[in-house]
């Protein structure tokens, strides 16, 4: 099955969701949504990846085009990942089936 849509959701430590939003928008996101979280690492997942897990993240939800999405999750880990001040992880889930947007936002979402 092909899905025309990607949710890409971007953790990152708060304080860097327009960075994960401007990157996303110069490759063709048109917006986003941020939620406020905490982080939960144990003290042994931070020595595995060698960082420092800040508690207070942001989560940053982009509905994309499927065709945009490897772009910006390279975008994205470039940016910010883990080896940033913004320590974030990207990942994106497939969607099928999106309601509230036009033919042509939907096509440029």
């Amino acid at each position: 099955m092909k899905f025309e849509h990607e949710a890409i959701f971007c953790i990152v430590n708060s304080g860097y969701s327009e960075v994960v939003m401007d990157e996303a928008k110069k490759l063709g996101a048109r917006g986003g949504t941020v939620i406020n979280a905490r982080g939960t690492a144990s003290k042994d997942a931070e020595a595995f990846f060698g960082v420092t897990v800040q508690p207070e993240k942001e989560i940053v939800m982009i509905l994309v085009p499927a065709k945009k999405k490897d772009d910006i999750l390279t975008a994205l880990y470039e940016n910010v990942g883990l080896s940033s001040a913004g320590q974030g992880i990207a990942f994106s889930l497939p969607v099928d089936g999106v309601v509230g947007l036009t033919k042509e936002q939907s096509e440029n979402a």
